[in-house]
């Protein structure tokens, strides 16, 4: 209850997490890699902070980025990536040493294209079905899975010659969502008042536990499964703060608990998913501690969008920057590039230290590099 006094429908429109969680990619290597990497692909499911242009064939969505800045610092411009350049994903296959990989909405993915991989991240959506409705047309998590079940793996066993049990072990399951799921849904949804915010959160998590079951079902073997970023500090958030400074507590909170449930969740995976592998990636505390001490991390700007935002008085959600609007010129100083996503700079620090990282506080257990030899 407090917790929907502390923020008002009003502020959680402009909030969209939902858009941060999904950019979608996928990667493929036939053989290992001098260091030893074993990854055939990558398959990504989730909402914005990972989307690499599915929403852009999305009629009535409202959850895009297909247009500049977004894409500035882009080899290929604007791609649907909420973002100044590449994403997690991209810089995370990029770590293995894979090439990028299509979105699955791209009617040019199809034939060997999906062989590298196939990026379902609808920006947006959320773990639940409901969440997200207000941007209009996105892709739930339960259809991204359905689309990889669907679509994908018979062409995949027809591309490689192999059966999906003989394939899917080797390749990654990226996932990113369930910002969305708060602030689209639990925050939103005047059915929730009398819903607390551990009650909803533990419902959550079973969800995208039997989420995550399904795709162990079809052969998953190895998870990457990436936290909720600190949402209450986001530029949108702060831009609408006019008293006391400092994230708004109680949408980190949300984030905070739900991180916890998620790093739980790769220890049950053991015994639910016997033969699999799952790694939690703590980009909620990466980003924190570069927000604590930004100039030791090579940043100066921790609470304003690098691009120029549309505000709610001019039409806007106060997230997405404005068509063709202006970009500041050091790109990787900033934190945030519009009023929700991360700027390359920022993402490039959360893939590396996914993937070399042996602090347990920021992945857990073991790394993707690790996780990528098993």
């Amino acid at each position: 209850m407090a917790s929907h006094q502390i923020i008002n429908s009003r502020l959680l429109l402009l909030t969209i997490p939902i858009l941060a969680c999904v950019f979608p990619c996928s990667c493929y290597a036939r053989t290992r890699d001098k260091n030893g990497a074993r990854i055939r692909g990558v398959f990504v499911f989730g909402s914005s902070l990972v989307d690499n242009g599915n929403n852009n064939f999305l009629k009535n969505s409202i959850a895009k980025a297909d247009f500049l800045p977004y894409g500035i610092d882009f080899p290929y411009g604007p791609s649907g990536r909420f973002t100044n350049g590449k994403n997690v994903i991209d810089l995370l296959c990029d770590q293995l040493k894979l090439p990028l990989v299509p979105a699955f909405t791209d009617p040019s993915t199809k034939g060997t294209k999906i062989i590298h991989g196939v990026n379902y991240a609808s920006g947006a959506s959320g773990i639940l079905d409901d969440t997200g409705l207000q941007a209009g047309n996105v892709i739930s998590l339960n259809q991204q899975i359905r689309n990889f079940e669907e679509v994908t793996l018979p062409v995949l066993e027809a591309e490689m010659g192999f059966q999906r049990r003989e394939l899917l072990p080797r390749y990654l399951f990226v996932v990113g969502t369930g910002g969305n799921d708060y602030s689209f849904n639990y925050f939103l949804r005047p059915s929730n008042a009398t819903v607390t915010l551990e009650a909803f959160t533990a419902s959550l998590t079973r969800k995208l536990s039997g989420q995550l079951q399904k795709l162990y079902s079809l052969g998953g073997r190895k998870f990457a499964l990436m936290a909720v970023n600190p949402i209450g500090c986001s530029p949108m958030v702060m831009a609408n703060r006019r008293t006391r400074k400092g994230c708004i507590q109680g949408l980190n909170k949300a984030a905070h608990l739900f991180n916890a449930h998620l790093k739980s969740l790769v220890d049950v995976s053991k015994q639910q998913m016997p033969g699999s592998n799952a790694v939690f990636v703590n980009s909620y505390k990466m980003i924190r501690d570069i927000i604590k001490n930004p100039v030791s991390r090579g940043f100066n700007d921790t609470n304003s969008a690098c691009c120029e935002v549309v505000s709610l008085n001019e039409g806007g959600n106060g997230i997405l920057c404005k068509k063709e609007g202006q970009a500041c010129e050091d790109r990787s100083i900033h934190v945030f590039f519009d009023g929700l996503h991360p700027t390359e700079a920022v993402n490039i620090q959360i893939a590396t230290k996914a993937y070399n990282s042996n602090l347990k506080s920021e992945v857990y257990p073991i790394n993707v590099k690790k996780l990528s030899m098993l």
